[in-house]
């Protein structure tokens, strides 16, 4: 890319990095200043700063990653789970985007230390036959990003205990997408818990699922509408 596209590329992406944190923390997925949010860029990551509030976030404190933890041309300190962001990016190619917060309902799963099972079919959207809880380990650690990669493995999305949860995707707007639907199941299970008892699908159910799921959304291709020739009058009327 040559390098004026190249910058341009970079400040629409730091552009979306914020836009993205502000809408986890507008609507309640991450209070306050907790969260943080990345995008895979060049060969490491842009990733909010850590401290910062959302809301005074200019494009310069978005900060660049390289791979091996420098951070060229900084001018702020990135989040401390920088990690587990990095850790991701390394073992999943297919993941551009990470998003990490603390939403209430999967907060509260996560602290009680409860995956959440296949109590409904739509768990599949994080790609597995549930959504796994990552163990403890202290929060901007070495420790925490092996967890939470092992935890992750094919799925999307996994809780991390006494913590949060995490949401990865192609793009910025599918992990935001898939961390609020993390957040309905964690509230709907919940729910679930406190009505007694829950019906889990078995496996293969969620096999046939998950076969479902690798197409859902896609809309196939519409075939170019033909549309009949328009005959150019003559003035004349034709007899019968």
């Amino acid at each position: 890319m040559p390098p004026r596209e190249a910058a341009a590329a970079e400040k629409a992406l730091r552009r979306t990095v914020i836009a993205t944190a502000l809408a986890m923390s507008r609507e309640g997925l991450s209070p306050g200043r907790s969260g943080n949010v990345s995008a895979r860029w060049r060969t490491g990551m842009l990733i909010t700063p850590t401290g910062m509030a959302y809301e005074t976030l200019a494009e310069e404190d978005i900060v660049y990653v390289e791979d091996n933890g420098s951070t060229p041309g900084a001018t702020r300190v990135p989040s401390s789970e920088w990690f587990f962001h990095q850790a991701i990016y390394r073992t999943k190619p297919e993941a551009n985007a990470v998003v990490h917060c603390h939403s209430p309902s999967a907060t509260s799963l996560a602290c009680a230390r409860k995956p959440i099972p296949a109590f409904h079919y739509m768990v599949a959207i994080a790609g597995g036959k549930d959504i796994p809880l990552a163990p403890y380990a202290t929060f901007g650690t070495p420790e925490l990003a092996r967890a939470v990669v092992e935890t992750l493995g094919r799925s999307k999305a996994c809780l991390m205990a006494n913590h949060g949860q995490i949401a990865t995707g192609p793009t910025l707007e599918a992990a935001l997408d898939l961390a609020r639907e993390v957040e309905m199941l964690s509230r709907q299970y919940l729910d679930v818990l406190m009505l007694g008892e829950v019906h889990v699908l078995d496996d293969a159910e969620m096999e046939r699922v998950l076969l479902k799921f690798a197409t859902y959304g896609q809309q196939p291709a519409q075939p170019p509408v033909s549309r009949p020739s328009r005959r150019r009058s003559t003035g004349k009327t034709s007899k019968h």
